[in-house]
């Protein structure tokens, strides 16, 4: 598909990668989270030592709902769902989103990029300060939704300049 006049012929192709590396990442957490509950002596691939662990991550009060959603639902309640599942969610969207040239899906993948942006440096902070763990698989997400952002407010720019010499 050729890219549209005025868009970055990059952005596509780009939007495609980040959102598939997201996706196998989001799937990831997911499996190593579910393998964990079944199993705690599950050893994931991510988990090289003490102090850098995505299961210890994974599997904290902050890996389902953003640490958040159980002070308004029960732990267990359908709502309170594993971040990755967001993550999962997130990424599909952005992929689909990312097909029309419409200024209203430009404008939605810019307001979840924000999202996405302020959920990783909020979750980074958890990471860091309450936990004192590093997890791989957390911090290459936060760089994912950080280039998203960046791709999304180029793809944004454009189909105003676009709109605007239309019009």
């Amino acid at each position: 598909m050729a890219a549209a006049p005025g868009l970055p012929i990059w952005e596509r192709k780009v939007r495609v990668v980040l959102c598939i590396f997201g996706l196998f990442l989001s799937v990831y957490a997911l499996h190593v989270e579910l393998s964990r509950e079944s199993n705690p002596d599950y050893m994931a691939m991510c988990d090289l030592g003490a102090s850098v662990s995505c299961s210890k991550v994974f599997t904290s009060r902050w890996g389902r709902g953003f640490g958040l959603v159980q002070f308004f639902v029960a732990k267990d309640n359908p709502l309170n769902q594993p971040n990755s599942v967001l993550g999962i969610i997130f990424y599909t969207l952005q992929m689909g989103l990312g097909l029309p040239l419409s200024k209203k899906a430009a404008l939605f993948l810019v307001l979840a990029s924000w999202l996405s942006v302020a959920g990783s440096l909020y979750l980074a902070s958890i990471l860091v300060f309450v936990l004192g763990d590093f997890c791989i698989v957390c911090v290459s997400t936060y760089i994912v939704n950080f280039a998203l952002l960046f791709t999304n407010l180029k793809r944004r720019r454009a189909i105003e300049g676009m709109k605007e010499k239309a019009g």
